[in-house]
């Protein structure tokens, strides 16, 4: 099975990794533990403290990309993290992980122009790219996080991550939870911004296109895959406040909310459940489909 993203829109969210953690953790032999909604619920209605259970990662398979808020916790300070923050600058001024770069919305992206003009919104070419990768000090050796607070940004820490893994950088990590469950376990969060170390030599590997739905293909594949738009209601509706081009959704779309897949704390829910959801719109782990 293989979950196409239309980068056209810019709008890669997280859920591309809860679907890539879905589609792995499914073909799994059920579990013997309890599960990860059942740990949140846990965690839920009483004061979290640095003590919490960690997130359990077992059951997804696919799930090298993913760093908990605890593993996270014992690296901070080290020379071997490179930790980025993807909300916007309100926000990260107001309140960030200690030591996190405000990196915003579109740190990887191509910016030329306006939303909708050919290109705007798409990954980098490799050698921009490297670039700007090497101006904020991220290479192959460090272990390199980003985070969102789910909750007040669009998470864009879900499209830094798949950039950079589509580049063929494996060392880049997604934060379980992001900001708001980084926060319910009670860690500490500062004001006080951070800079960037630049560093030079970050290798990239060619992008794996076969990853990427362009217009033609989205538009071959209409009647033969599910194509889901994850953004907010108003906007597959019609509204352009998220400063869309143009109202509207793809014709043959279906809405489904991203933040649908995530538990209240912000952390995914459990294979079980994606798989429902998923259902529910037409879509196995089996299928090809299309995320925008």
């Amino acid at each position: 099975m293989k979950t196409r993203f239309r980068l056209k829109h810019a709008t890669i969210l997280i859920a591309c990794f809860l679907l890539a953690l879905w589609v792995a953790g499914c073909a799994q032999e059920p579990s013997t533990k309890s599960s990860s909604a059942d740990k949140n619920a846990d965690v839920a209605g009483k004061s979290a403290t640095s003590e919490t259970k960690e997130f359990d990662l077992a059951v997804y398979k696919n799930n090298d990309f993913l760093i908990t808020p605890q593993e996270l916790k014992g690296m901070l300070g080290g020379d071997e993290l490179a930790l980025f923050d993807c909300n916007k600058s309100d926000v990260y001024a107001k309140e960030h992980i200690p030591g996190a770069v405000g990196v915003g919305l579109h740190a990887f992206s191509n910016k030329v122009g306006k939303p909708g003009d050919p290109g705007w919104g798409t990954v980098m070419d490799k050698a921009d790219l490297k670039k700007a990768l090497d101006a904020l000090g991220i290479d192959n050796d460090k272990t390199v996080v980003f985070y969102s607070d789910v909750f007040q940004g669009p998470g864009a820490d879900g499209r830094a991550v798949w950039q950079l893994r589509f580049a063929g950088m494996d060392n880049v990590k997604f934060l379980v939870g992001g900001l708001s469950y980084w926060k319910e376990l009670g860690y500490d969060v500062t004001s006080e911004p951070a800079q960037a170390k630049p560093t030079t030599g970050v290798e990239l590997k060619d992008y794996d296109e076969s990853y990427i739905a362009t217009k033609d293909y989205v538009s071959d594949n209409l009647a033969k895959q599910v194509v889901l738009d994850v953004r907010t209601e108003g906007e597959f509706k019609g509204s352009q406040k998220a400063g869309e081009p143009r109202g509207g959704h793809i014709k043959g779309a279906q809405w489904m909310l991203w933040l649908d897949l995530l538990n209240k704390d912000g952390t995914p829910k459990t294979p079980d459940e994606i798989t429902k959801i998923m259902a529910s719109y037409g879509v196995s782990p089996e299928d090809d489909f299309v995320l925008y």
